[in-house]
């Protein structure tokens, strides 16, 4: 997704997204584990957005505009924050909530994460169990921009995370700038990376860069066993797949 803001809508930016009119679709969210493989549970879990009958996110996200982007974000994070604290996620022992987060539809960080406080407080889940991801592939001309929202957001003890490393935009050049605490290798990178050379050397990097970086790597995409453990022998202790579990509609898989 790219988009362009004129400068004085980045200025008055916050109150005219406030003021914009309702989502005129529903959705819900589903949610997948990620599993920390030292200590065979669940660490956090991954909200993704769905129909509101449990259709693909595609169906969803299709409809989503410059118009809309901010509302859509919003409502992601409210909805993906009151469903989590109905389902009980803040009860599982240090188990985050993690929801990606749309760096174009965000003005000023300050003002646009009130609404997520706001539903924290009001459905009772500790705001500091809070994992944003962006993905790689969400285009973002303006990389200041991106790691400004990142700042803000470690300033206020939320994790942050790049989610499908390796496939998109940022890569290595935002990590010479600025480090989040989490990166999510692509699915491309972990699928058979027991049989594949050119994947076992390039995952070995990444995992050295990070370790060095200070920052911790998660395999997405994992579907077999072969797979887990060859990323395990690389320091790659958490990892979410359909091995562990699909995503689950309103559900918390493996709770």
């Amino acid at each position: 997704m790219k988009t362009h803001f004129p400068p004085s809508l980045k200025s008055a930016g916050c109150d005219a997204c406030r003021n914009a009119e309702p989502l005129d679709f529903e959705f819900t969210m589903a949610y997948q584990p990620i599993i920390d493989l030292d200590r065979g549970r669940p660490c956090a879990y991954e909200a993704l957005v769905r129909g509101p009958n449990g259709e693909g996110a595609g169906t969803i996200l299709s409809r989503v505009t410059d118009h809309n982007r901010y509302r859509f974000d919003q409502a992601c994070r409210v909805k993906a924050i009151e469903l989590a604290a109905r389902l009980g996620l803040h009860a599982l022992p240090e188990c985050r909530l993690s929801i990606n987060f749309l760096p174009n539809a965000i003005y000023r960080p300050e003002t646009c994460i009130q609404s997520t406080l706001l539903a924290c407080n009001t459905h009772r889940f500790p705001s500091d169990r809070l994992m944003f991801e962006v993905t790689e592939g969400e285009r973002v001309d303006d990389s200041a921009h991106l790691i400004g929202i990142f700042r803000d957001y470690s300033q206020r003890g939320f994790l942050t995370a790049i989610d499908d490393f390796g496939a998109g935009y940022a890569g290595l050049n935002l990590l010479a700038t600025f480090q989040p605490h989490v990166l999510k290798l692509d699915m491309e990178l972990t699928r058979d990376i027991d049989s594949v050379d050119a994947k076992h050397a390039i995952v070995s990097g990444i995992a050295l860069v990070a370790e060095r970086l200070g920052i911790t790597l998660i395999g997405e995409g994992i579907e077999t066993e072969q797979e887990r453990d060859t990323l395990y022998a690389l320091g790659v202790r958490l990892q979410q797949g359909y091995l562990f579990a699909k995503p689950a509609v309103e559900q918390l898989p493996l709770a």
